[in-house]
C-alpha cells in the first residue's frame, strides 16, 4: 500500500493502543449520530476527549482532529464536523502501530 502512518508505541502503552483506536472508530459512528440530531454538545465532547487523549497515546494527528471537531461542534459547523471526521476516518485506516 505504501501510505500507512507508523507510530512507534511506548512499550508501557503499547498494548492499550489497539483498544484506544477502537474506541476512536466508535467515536466516528457516535459523531455521526449526534451530528444527525444536531447534538452539539455531545460532538463537542467527544472532540475534546480525543483531543485530550490522542497525543498521551502517541496519536498527535488524533488530539490535533479532536480540536477541529470540538471547535467545528462549538460553532454548529456541519462541514467541518464532517471533514474533520472523514479525516480521522482515513487516518485510523492508515495508522499502524510499530514497534
Amino acid at each position: 500500500m505504501g501510505d500507512e502512518i507508523y507510530i512507534k508505541a511506548d512499550p508501557d502503552i503499547k498494548d492499550l493502543l489497539p483498544g484506544y483506536l477502537e474506541n476512536r472508530r466508535k467515536d466516528i459512528e457516535l459523531i455521526k449520530k449526534a451530528l444527525e440530531a444536531e447534538d452539539w454538545q455531545e460532538i463537542k465532547t467527544i472532540g475534546h476527549r480525543m483531543k485530550g487523549s490522542g497525543a498521551s497515546y502517541g496519536f498527535v494527528d488524533i488530539s490535533q482532529l479532536g480540536k477541529a471537531i470540538e471547535e467545528a461542534a462549538h460553532n454548529q459547523d456541519k462541514e467541518k464536523i464532517k471533514d474533520a471526521t472523514r479525516e480521522l476516518e482515513k487516518y485510523l485506516s492508515r495508522v499502524r502501530i510499530a514497534g
